[in-house]
């Protein structure tokens, strides 16, 4: 088992709108930005090897929060939202009613118009998770929300329909224990960054 911690990349200024990111290439907000420069990676994970999501929002924030080095990683890119990308979920659900509905209640299987399913983004994370399989080197793996969501429906067993198991806070650190065969555990959930002093 390998010792993973997730982070979600800064703030953007569509996220302050609550506009679906998805693959668009959205910069982080000088609030986004303010934000992270005043926390640091707890040092739990220091020494660990760092895998950053290929989308501008996560490599700058690895550039902020990170050792320096880094490896890119395109099986850690956000879920791909398709034609919904820029939409709200509440605009979604006002123009689409039954039918976005009935695609929500479809969990891990929910496909959003030409987009990924969160069923696919687990099996990129599993391969992902065999490829960086390597007990003692632990990984910071700066990325996004559905991924995260992604690894804490494989560590719970959780089908995303309904409430997830447990309320993230998406400025935090998720530290998971991950097999090469996919299996996950979570280890400590909402991990805060610390704060830089002087």
């Amino acid at each position: 088992m390998t010792f993973v911690a997730f982070i979600r990349h800064g703030a953007t200024q569509w996220n302050q709108d609550g506009r679906i990111q998805g693959r668009a290439d959205v910069p982080l907000s000088e609030a986004g930005r303010a934000a992270l420069q005043a926390v640091r990676v707890p040092a739990l994970m220091k020494g660990s090897r760092w895998h950053v999501s290929p989308l501008g929002r996560a490599l700058e924030s690895a550039r902020i929060l990170g050792p320096g080095a880094f490896a890119i990683e395109p099986r850690l890119i956000e879920m791909h939202w398709g034609e919904w990308e820029g939409e709200t979920l509440s605009g979604l659900r006002a123009r689409l009613g039954a039918e976005m509905q009935a695609n929500e209640d479809r969990g891990l299987h929910f496909r959003p118009s030409g987009g990924e399913t969160p069923a696919e983004a687990q099996a990129r994370l599993k391969s992902w998770f065999a490829d960086i399989a390597d007990p003692g080197r632990p990984v910071t793996a700066l990325t996004h929300k559905g991924v995260i969501r992604a690894a804490l429906a494989l560590a719970y067993g959780w089908d995303m329909m309904g409430k997830p198991p447990v309320k993230l806070d998406w400025e935090a650190l998720h530290l998971f224990d991950a097999g090469a065969s996919g299996h996950v555990v979570p280890v400590a959930l909402n991990i805060a960054l610390e704060a830089k002093h002087g």
